[in-house]
């Protein structure tokens, strides 16, 4: 693509750089300028103007924004993302449908690589989406690029962006209480895990509230309804060996992680009791801000593995409570996370 200052009398058909304001009104960037137009503003005193002006083998912005958005979405994906109509250069990748978002990410880099005009920008890995959210923008920056880049860049990025929904319904959540004050807060951490559930479009199933042992965690967490089994302890889980990972084992199930590189949300752990996902939340998961369960939590229900070795992956940006709305807390207080 030729880009630069030109007579006004060979301007004709090529597109205008930036806009330009004349008598009879503005003409937008990007606009085909056509012998009226230069005809106005050669009457406005103009001799020259700045445009853009396609190659052979050139494709227009929009051409080649849909070009590469149309093979981003993975097989099976077109009702789960919705491509926008493109519109300057840009077509954006919408969710249709609440789950979390799965890239390929050397596919992603790979695309940007093979022209700066030609860019793809996504959420994070796995996040979070509801129906209606942005996943992700193409965007040409020029107002055109080489159809061989346009191919290259699609050919590169097919597929690698997929939609994983909830693959379990329900989850039933048992909570542990010590006193009057752990009955209190029962409310609220119903209403906080009951939010998490319903975004990812599952139900809470059942809650159970039970003694602080172990024994009536196994029996309480083996007979609760639900696809998931979650547990909230009234006193936070600090040993593999402590009363929540020891109330999975006697519900004859297993602990396959405790504790992640996260804060908040370090004292959580992840097991299974026959094929049915558990997870020991954590004390912040009482609120409804971000932790590190909600990463957990969202992957397991979305059907995506997570092994230790995942979780011990999340350290890097797993630092969360450092933040306007979260201060430091005053030297030597201890808190649940």
């Amino acid at each position: 693509m030729k880009f630069g200052s030109v007579p006004l009398a060979s301007a004709e058909g090529a597109l205008l750089a930036h806009a330009q304001k004349l008598p009879s009104g503005k003409i937008a960037k990007g606009t085909a300028l056509s012998a009226e137009m230069l005809a106005e503003m050669a009457a406005a005193g103009l001799s020259e103007v700045i445009v853009a002006r396609m190659e052979p083998g050139d494709v227009d912005e929009n051409t080649a924004a849909a070009g590469v958005a149309e093979t981003l979405r993975a097989e099976g994906q077109d009702e789960a993302l919705r491509l926008t109509t493109p519109f300057t250069g840009r077509v954006n990748i919408v969710a249709e449908a609440s789950g979390i978002v799965e890239i390929d990410v050397a596919a992603i880099a790979a695309l940007n690589a093979v022209n700066p005009m030609i860019t793809l920008a996504t959420v994070p890995q796995y996040a979070r989406v509801t129906p209606g959210m942005l996943v992700g923008t193409v965007k040409i920056i020029a107002y055109g690029v080489a159809a061989a880049d346009m191919a290259q860049a699609a050919r590169l990025g097919a597929g690698a962006l997929r939609l994983r929904q909830a693959i379990h319904g329900s989850a039933g959540l048992v909570l542990t209480e010590l006193g009057p004050e752990d009955a209190r807060l029962r409310d609220k951490s119903i209403a906080a895990i009951e939010t998490r559930l319903t975004q990812l479009g599952m139900t809470l199933s059942e809650t159970r509230n039970v003694p602080h042992r172990a024994d009536e965690i196994g029996a309480a967490m083996a007979g609760i309804a639900g696809d998931m089994a979650l547990l909230l302890t009234a006193s936070a889980t600090s040993d593999p060996a402590d009363v929540g990972p020891e109330g999975v084992r006697a519900a004859g199930g297993t602990v396959t992680r405790f504790g992640m590189p996260v804060d908040p949300g370090n004292l959580l752990f992840l097991g299974e009791i026959g094929k049915r996902p558990v997870i020991g939340l954590p004390g912040c998961a009482r609120s409804p801000a971000l932790n590190g369960a909600d990463w957990v939590l969202e992957r397991v229900a979305c059907g995506v593995p997570v092994t230790g070795a995942d979780i011990a992956g999340m350290g890097v940006g797993g630092l969360l409570k450092e933040i306007p709305s979260r201060p430091q807390p005053r030297r030597g207080a201890r808190r649940e996370t």
